[in-house]
């Protein structure tokens, strides 16, 4: 027995269960014991019995030993001699039990049909059972004094269909469970790409600038010793950005990596099927350790909200040290879904995030149209061209703030 032989790996505690699901159908077969025992004196009696002993022993056995076989398939794809053997014994033995007790070994017919649809593929086994039921019914009508035996191609046929019936969704079964395998496997490897590729982008570019920041400060340590500790303290914060940008990736859930939500922005399939076009930030290195999951939930909100509801053609995303700002060329909140974005709960949720990192949130139509969405820090100073943070008054516990006509939540 190799070890590539499914008998040498399979599990066989249920073998028993096996062999009684196969012999309990015997019990059809006492009409032609009887009939064995009836004639017990003659020789025709004694061979017929033993003829039935050994075709009950050989059809449970044919169940046991196929198990791995029907388990791994082979039987279903390919012609096994073994079970050629056996259907071709229980067959012998059929033929010898009907030649000595007459009509009633004609239902020998229905477990040799079930045993050659088990044992046989299914353009072997089907033939096999209609060439049993034509034959079985052939002989009940036509040999004299067969009498009773009438109909046994309906039982030749009825339980070869169930057998097969069953057989085939019990493979189906298995072929279901083995696709279902698979697929997690490749999610599994799907996932272990997407951690590697977002590990790349996260760590590509930083390390190749503390690289470059090394190698000047090297250079810089005899010339200006001022200029060489401002650099260590560039290695320094950015080695710690991208150590956080690592672990907040591999948790993956709830802590989201800003170099990681830029790689995903760029690599999205939904900005690509909506044809929308993005510009994006190559380097996150400016943005300090403390706005950086903050910006990271700007940009997947911002983005998100692009793709469902501008109707843009493309999508700016500036990052800076104190702020990050999405701005796309879409139809802004002049569309007619405007009301449903304010009922939105994503940018209220942006607000909260904002206001505990002491930032502040800002949406706007441009005169030009489209749509921004601005996070700034608090500190933050006015750039040209882009309008200053407002801050909203605070409205005394218990009564609320009066609405910004400047923000719409998107």
């Amino acid at each position: 027995m190799t070890v590539s032989d499914p008998v040498a790996q399979y599990d066989t505690r249920f073998n028993w269960y096996a062999a009684l699901g196969a012999g309990v159908w015997l019990v059809f077969l006492a009409p032609a014991v009887l009939a064995g025992w009836n004639a017990r004196d003659t020789m025709a009696g004694w061979v017929g019995l033993c003829a039935l002993g050994g075709f009950g022993f050989l059809y449970v056995w044919s169940f046991l030993w196929a198990r791995p076989y029907r388990h791994d398939g082979r039987l279903w794809r390919e012609v096994e001699p073994r079970a050629l053997v056996v259907v071709g014994g229980l067959f012998t033995l059929g033929a010898i039990i009907v030649l000595t007790l007459h009509q009633d070994g004609l239902a020998t017919a229905v477990y040799v049909a079930v045993a050659g649809i088990t044992l046989l593929p299914r353009r072997w086994a089907l033939p096999l059972a209609g060439v049993l039921a034509v034959g079985a019914e052939w002989l009940a009508r036509t040999v004299p004094g067969w009498q009773g035996a009438d109909g046994i191609a309906l039982s030749v046929l009825l339980a070869g269909f169930a057998v097969w019936g069953m057989w085939t969704a019990m493979r189906r079964s298995r072929d279901l469970v083995a696709a279902k395998e698979e697929n997690a496997l490749l999610m599994v490897d799907q996932e272990r790409a997407r951690m590697a590729r977002d590990l790349h982008d996260i760590l590509g570019h930083s390390l190749t600038v503390i690289a470059v920041k090394a190698e000047l400060a090297d250079r810089l340590v005899d010339v200006s010793p001022e200029r060489t500790r401002a650099e260590i303290a560039d290695i320094q914060r950015l080695s710690r950005d991208a150590l956080a940008d690592v672990r907040r990736t591999v948790d993956g859930v709830r802590e989201l990596s800003l170099p990681a939500e830029i790689a995903r922005a760029r690599a999205r399939a939904a900005m690509r099927a909506a044809e929308i076009r993005a510009d994006l930030p190559g380097s996150t290195d400016d943005v300090p350790s403390d706005l950086r999951e903050l910006f990271a939930w700007t940009l997947r909100e911002g983005v998100t909200n692009v793709v469902r509801h501008s109707a843009a053609n493309r999508c700016t995303v500036t990052l800076g040290a104190d702020r990050i700002i999405i701005a796309d060329d879409g139809r802004g909140m002049r569309s007619a879904d405007a009301s449903a974005l304010r009922d939105g709960h994503g940018l209220s949720g942006l607000r909260e995030r904002a206001a505990d990192a002491g930032a502040q949130v800002v949406v706007e139509t441009p005169p030009s149209g489209g749509f921004r969405l601005s996070v700034v820090a608090a500190n933050a100073a006015p750039v040209l061209g882009q309008p200053a943070p407002v801050a909203q008054p605070t409205a005394p516990p218990g009564i609320p703030s009066s609405p910004q006509p400047a923000e719409s939540p998107r």
